[in-house]
């Protein structure tokens, strides 16, 4: 097993903003693609606390460097003034800025268009099947999820034990995001059951014993911090009505099973979820990946949703638009094919612009049913997504 793995992101040749979870590889990515740009890590508590106390002195610290020269501003979230003078500095001295974090929400309040047109925007996930190669098990995925810091580590239930504490530790208590932090650690596991599952607000705030207003600003947070993704309904021109209420999918399996404490085998009932959430990360990583080409990217989509009309069971895990075009998938964590898999599938057949609808299981045989549904194997859903080929 490597040390590192390469990541399907090339730099852009201008600023950019790149946002990830802890433990995703942003550091590790961007030091091995800028190695001679300054790096400034506000992780750093002495530089941190200096350069609270005086701003300046971030202005001192480049204030040297030639034009088009990189600088690396590592959880620019702890102070985003400086975002203030790296706007400066772009403007005036031509530098260039990667401004990495692990949070958006303060990114938000201080008002991250200071640098549009100027920044790209850039989200990194966990270690993709195309990115781990022939070390990719989707087995383990599922297990312990594919982030750098886990997958490389010998002891990965540790690892991803004290992932959740250092994310209590480190992002909410540190950066004060909540007020009751009692009751944000008894939300955390609630929110982990509903992974792959319609909202409940009322459910959660039950079961947490807080406010209804109090965990909608709590699902932010998870979001804002980049632990989760909130998956609209998708609403077709048919006449039939579909459910509004969002989704909720965390980013990484094994992240959201330490979060619940279950890091054993993966459950039969767990599995699905799982599986979903993997196909959705795989799904959000390679769209709109850097080429390396200025301000190209991979368009895999434009929008996605899931599909599921009003009482009926039938239902489609992601429905992907690109133009006037859509795209259905449907996961299911079977070895084996029947074809009441096919269920949600066959029923979306008369939405306006559908191109394909693929099945992506856990069997082997890729094939095609009677009525054009292409059945996937995982490994294989992974490999054309990896080549943008999902739409061919």
């Amino acid at each position: 097993m490597p040390s590192t793995y390469e990541r399907i992101n090339k730099p852009p040749r201008q600023s950019f903003f790149l946002l990830g979870m802890r433990g995703v590889g942003k550091s590790t990515w961007v030091r091995a693609v800028l190695p001679d740009a300054l790096h400034i890590d506000l992780l750093d508590e002495r530089l941190y606390q200096d350069l609270l106390a005086d701003p300046s002195l971030f202005a001192q610290a480049i204030g040297h460097l030639a034009p088009n020269d990189w600088v690396i501003v590592d959880e620019i979230q702890r102070l985003p003034m400086l975002l203030n003078e790296a706007h400066r500095f772009i403007e005036s001295h031509r530098l260039r800025f990667a401004l990495l974090g692990s949070s958006a929400r303060k990114l938000k309040a201080a008002g991250v268009n200071l640098l549009a047109g100027r920044a790209l925007n850039k989200t990194m996930f966990p270690l993709t099947a195309a990115e781990l190669g022939s070390d990719f098990d989707l087995d383990r995925v599922l297990r312990f999820g594919a982030l750098p810091l886990v997958w490389r580590n010998p002891e990965p239930h540790a690892v991803l034990e004290a992932y959740t504490q250092l994310y209590l530790r480190e992002e909410i208590r540190a950066e004060a995001l909540v007020r009751n932090l009692p009751g944000f650690v008894r939300f955390l596991p609630i929110a982990a059951l509903f992974n792959g599952q319609a909202i409940n607000v009322a459910g959660i705030a039950r079961d947490a014993g807080v406010a209804r207003g109090t965990v909608r600003g709590y699902l932010e947070i998870l979001e804002d911090t980049l632990l989760v993704h909130r998956l609209p309904a998708f609403e077709t021109r048919t006449r039939v009505r579909e459910r509004k209420l969002p989704k909720l999918y965390w980013v990484d399996p094994g992240v959201v099973r330490a979060v619940k404490g279950q890091l054993g085998a993966v459950t039969a009932e767990e599995r699905g979820p799982l599986l979903e959430s993997w196909v959705l990360t795989t799904l959000r990583a390679h769209a709109g990946a850097w080429t390396g080409a200025p301000g190209e990217t991979t368009r895999l989509y434009d929008e996605i949703a899931y599909w599921s009309p009003h009482q009926s069971d039938a239902e489609v895990d992601f429905l992907l638009r690109r133009g006037d075009e859509l795209l259905a998938i449907e996961v299911k964590a079977n070895d084996r094919y029947y074809t009441g898999l096919l269920k949600g599938l066959r029923a979306i057949a008369p939405a306006p612009g559908l191109n394909r609808r693929i099945l992506v299981y856990t069997g082997r045989r890729s094939f095609r049913s009677a009525d054009g549904i292409e059945v996937w194997p995982a490994a294989r859903f992974a490999a054309e997504a990896a080549a943008g080929a999902l739409w061919d």
